[in-house]
């Protein structure tokens, strides 16, 4: 495979600098997020020369930060991945998610970076009552998908999570938490010990993909690579914005808050992520008493100070015990959604590929993403057409994220109707069981008082004397009356 065939090796020692000098490799990679430094990584291990392009710095976006949680699956629901292509291909999908998972897990073990403050577990709860919902989900993830879960009754719930918000939920064992900051400049480092050349600050304005030999322009220089990898998510821009186009762009912010205390570990039990099946709610417990918690997710960019009362109030609201919280410290990013649910993975024309719109699952499914398209270039493994039937859809421009925002909205507002009258019913009902272990307990008092006294029972050799009385006569005489006749 080629090299860098121009530069000093002085010069390309600072790689993470910006580019100024032109560079030929054979794989360039447009994006220093999760998935395209997960190409150059896998890419550089088998051989090819790889470059990568990232117009900020690395971990600027979401691949960054938000709550770190690794475990397999999509944005598309399950059932609907099954209705959309059959249970076989959506098994196989979910089988990469997993291998993407575990991929993540074997990168960020603590001997390749120190201080990733892994946790294991997550816990995705419901704010109304659904067990046959989750007897189902459970049947199918067990059986049809072989995944570890472990489903909490109430009770269980409530007794990890003080709070009459959430009901039932689903446990995944096998899903960990990361510090994903520290995680992608780790991950960008081992790429970078890998032969991969990173250049920060260097947006891409232009880019010729006919050809065997593609070009690509920055400001200050000039690249040709064998295969370009598009892995720039909704930042892409001038290079491609037609691809950019088919991304919903969902801006979403964590806060971590000031020291609680000892009151936070008899609050919140659970040490790994928590999430409700609304996406309302995402928070966790990191540095022992501190609490990491996501905002409701937005389609317009914000400062991220302006959402750290917003996350404060949601804590109060669902944990009151804890109180008045300081948040410490905002960040975040926007991930890309597609109006289908499934990220984009694949070959747009020979030698150009595409790896974005990952959504919420991003660690897992960016790893993934990775790994199949540097494999694909390089030993031609093909499984990347199991996402062939999820095509670039256009993802409404202005309008799009209008309606995106307006349905966010309706979501979180029926999610809290049907919060508050689950909590309304289960009032009810608890308040019907105490009248009716009142009522039994009142019954059962009745049953044990002692009888009343009964009078002795009367000698039935005593007989009560007759009462007697005249005979009636058959025809009674009439009345006598006066003769006054004849008188005068």
């Amino acid at each position: 495979m080629s090299d860098i065939l121009t530069g000093t090796p002085g010069e390309l020692d600072g790689s993470r600098a910006r580019l100024t000098f032109d560079v030929d490799a054979d794989i360039c990679v447009v994006g220093g997020g999760l998935a395209g430094l997960t190409v150059a990584l896998e890419a550089s291990r088998l051989g090819a020369s790889v470059v990568v392009l990232e117009g900020r710095h690395i971990g600027w976006g979401a691949s960054g930060g938000l709550l770190g949680t690794v475990m397999p699956g999509y944005n598309l629901a399950l059932k609907d991945l099954v209705a959309r292509i059959g249970l076989e291909d959506a098994r196989e999908l979910w089988e990469l998610s997993k291998e993407g998972a575990e991929y993540v897990r074997a990168q960020s073990s603590e001997a390749l970076m120190p201080g990733i403050a892994a946790s294991d577990g997550a816990l995705e709860v419901s704010n109304v009552d659904a067990g046959d919902r989750l007897i189902s989900e459970l049947q199918m993830l067990g059986e049809d998908f072989g995944t570890e879960v472990e489903g909490w009754q109430v009770d269980k719930v409530r007794a990890h999570l003080k709070t009459g918000r959430y009901f039932h939920g689903v446990y995944f064992p096998k899903a960990f938490q990361i510090d994903g900051r520290k995680y992608i400049h780790g991950f960008a480092a081992l790429a970078k010990r890998a032969g991969a050349r990173i250049f920060e600050d260097t947006p891409v304005v232009g880019i010729d993909a006919s050809g065997i030999r593609k070009r690509i322009v920055t400001p200050s220089a000039r690249l040709r690579a064998s295969h370009i990898v598009l892995a720039g998510n909704v930042h892409l821009g001038a290079p491609s914005r037609r691809l950019s186009e088919t991304l919903l762009p969902v801006w979403r912010y964590a806060g971590i808050t000031e020291p609680i205390g000892d009151r936070l570990s008899e609050v919140i039990a659970f040490k790994g992520s928590v999430t409700d099946t609304d996406s309302v709610d995402q928070f966790r417990v990191v540095d022992g008493d501190r609490l990491m918690w996501a905002s409701p997710e937005t389609t317009w960019d914000a400062r991220p100070q302006r959402f750290a009362p917003s996350i404060a109030r949601r804590i109060r609201t669902i944990f009151p015990q804890l109180g008045h919280v300081q948040v410490a410290d905002v960040w975040g990013g926007a991930v890309g959604q597609t109006v289908h649910g499934m990220p984009q993975i694949g070959q747009l024309r020979k030698g150009l590929w595409v790896a974005s719109g990952f959504g919420r699952q991003g660690l897992a499914t960016s790893a993934m993403a990775g790994q199949l398209i540097a494999r694909s270039i390089l030993w031609g493994d093909e499984r990347w057409r199991l996402f062939s039937p999820f095509e670039l859809v256009w993802a409404g421009g202005i309008t799009g994220r209008v309606a995106g925002q307006l349905i966010g909205l309706w979501a979180r507002g029926s999610s809290a109707a049907a919060g508050a009258l689950a909590r309304y019913r289960e009032e009810m009902r608890e308040k019907e069981r105490i009248r009716e272990a009142r009522l039994a307990e009142a019954n059962r008092l009745a049953g044990t008082r002692p009888a009343r006294p009964r009078p002795p029972p009367r000698d039935q050799s005593i007989t009560r004397p007759q009462r007697t009385t005249r005979p009636i006569p058959e025809h009674p005489a009439p009345p006598a009356t006066a003769d006054h006749e004849g008188t005068s």
